[in-house]
């Protein structure tokens, strides 16, 4: 079996299109590239058994007779053709009572991507038709930082590539590193309790590397509820912290950072003025406790006279390393899948504002990939459906980046058209006369020819290896070359005498 070409596909569609079924026994086969033949005569076998309790005697003949053939022709192979195989059968007669049954077997020019069985009034050709339209694809990546989609858009067709996920927790406050509501907490005009504190107060933080206190904004403040707690005393007071809250410890003449369940008696805390406060004892204590927590700008405030570690603040830093890492596979993976791609056209990022920018303006992707980009968009999903949305709302880029080739092709026909009308035809006489001497660069037509006309062209500048553009009127320059003819071309030689 041979490969058709798009022209022959095309040829074979349009014969395919024509055919209508009396009743629902027109049969449209598809297996996938790589597809086990073998399973898929099982399949057929088992409708044959089905298609026996059809009510209408010529139906159930028809379609019988019909899967019989493709059955047949199955048997015949020993593994499936390498781009897939489109099967179609059923009686194409027009006159009633009279049988006309036939069969084609189709090898796509691209691998086929479906498996499909179908038993209509009508042959399924959609995914044949999405062929003639595929010669360019475009990358699709959504993402936020839990997990990300990658996909292409194929013609019409989003296909799925590969999903990944971060390993992010989702949310800071389902834990955190939280005190007790009646910690003191210290600003300028003196101590107030931590449940009266809100967000855009200023409240007292340390600064190591001045070694004095300045003033720090509360970003947020939030509850959280704890089933286990630490009363960690020491020589001036105590403090009641969750397991996870950090302090800061003097540990072998240096400042490090430990949480509460790590502390132990003797350890020496950090106070307000810098000394140390030693750890007399540490109870633990099994219980519901509401707690509460704050995210300061300067990563830490004081506490009950202590310097305590702004909670959220260790917990950005370890999400910040998780995510830096899934960018840096989001991009790893995008150009294992894209980077060598011919077809390539332009990439759409989709994803919550603040994530795929990140993704973005922090150059993760290898420096060709990121040229390749074409738009950020937007969107809330980062699964499957994202991939959709993204798509959907990029129309307007997409039917862009359609009308920028063919503006770029026709300004370049017209450059050489005045500049070295020697390099360059206009009209179909000298066209063909160019394609004849295999002079044609590339050949340019207007999608308003007639099919005929553009299959003619065509098939001459296929046989000399020429590059063919077909445009719309969509554009000025478009519309332009429609009105001069809609036939043209840029030479590799001079060919014709002007």
């Amino acid at each position: 079996m041979t490969v058709l070409t798009k022209d022959e596909l095309e040829e074979k569609l349009e014969e395919l299109e024509n055919y209508r079924g009396r009743q629902t026994e027109l049969i449209s086969v598809y297996i996938s590239a790589g597809y086990d033949v073998n399973a898929v005569q099982r399949q057929l076998s088992g409708e044959t058994s089905t298609a026996k309790n059809i009510k209408s005697t010529s139906t159930r003949k028809n379609v019988i007779e019909a899967l019989e053939k493709i059955i047949r022709e199955l048997k015949g192979m020993k593994k499936t053709p390498e781009n897939g195989l489109a099967l179609f059968a059923g009686n194409i007669s027009k006159i009633e009572g009279q049988a006309d049954m036939r069969i084609w077997l189709i090898e796509p020019p691209m691998p086929l991507k479906i498996r499909l069985y179908r038993c209509d009034k009508e042959f399924v050709l959609e995914p044949l038709k999405e062929q003639l339209e595929v010669s360019e694809i475009y990358g699709l990546l959504v993402m936020d930082r839990k997990e990300a989609t990658i996909g292409a858009l194929e013609g019409k067709r989003i296909e799925l590539l590969q999903k990944m996920t971060s390993g992010i927790p989702s949310k800071v406050r389902a834990g955190g590193q939280c005190l007790s509501p009646d910690t003191l907490i210290m600003k300028d005009d003196g101590e107030i309790t931590l449940e009266k504190i809100h967000e855009g107060d200023l409240i007292k933080s340390f600064n190591f590397s001045k070694n004095s206190l300045i003033d720090t904004k509360v970003i947020k403040k939030w509850k959280v509820n704890k089933k286990k707690i630490f009363e960690i005393i020491s020589i001036r007071g105590k403090i009641v912290a969750s397991a996870d809250h950090t302090f800061f410890v003097y540990e072998k003449g240096k400042i490090v950072e430990k949480t509460a369940n790590r502390l132990k008696e003797k350890d020496n805390l950090v106070y307000k003025d810098g000394n140390k406060e030693e750890i007399l004892s540490i109870n633990e204590e099994n219980k519901d406790c509401g707690l509460i927590d704050l995210e300061v700008e300067n990563h830490n405030f004081l506490a009950n006279g202590l310097i305590v570690h702004n909670s959220s603040q260790r917990f950005h830093r370890i999400t910040e390393g998780l995510t830096k890492e899934f960018y840096k596979r989001i991009a790893d993976e995008m150009k294992k899948i894209f980077y060598d791609n011919p077809k390539l056209k332009g990439i759409l990022i989709g994803g919550p504002i603040p994530t795929k920018d990140e993704f973005i303006d922090n150059e993760y992707l290898a420096t060709k990939l990121r040229e390749k980009i074409i738009g950020r968009i937007d969107i809330g999903g980062s699964d499957e459906s994202g991939l959709k949305e993204l798509v959907e709302k990029s129309q307007e880029i997409l039917a862009g980046q359609e009308i920028v080739h063919e503006k770029k092709i026709l300004e370049r026909f017209f450059k050489t058209l005045g500049e070295k009308p020697d390099l360059s035809t206009l009209k179909e006489p000298d066209t063909k006369t160019a394609l004849s001497y295999g002079a044609v660069d590339t050949l340019i037509l207007s999608k308003n020819l007639s099919k005929d006309k553009i299959k003619e062209l065509k098939s001459l500048a296929e046989n000399i290896g020429s590059t063919i553009e077909i445009v719309s009127t969509e554009t000025e320059e478009g519309e332009q070359f429609d009105n001069l003819g809609g036939i043209g071309a840029i030479l590799r030689f001079k060919a014709i005498n002007k």
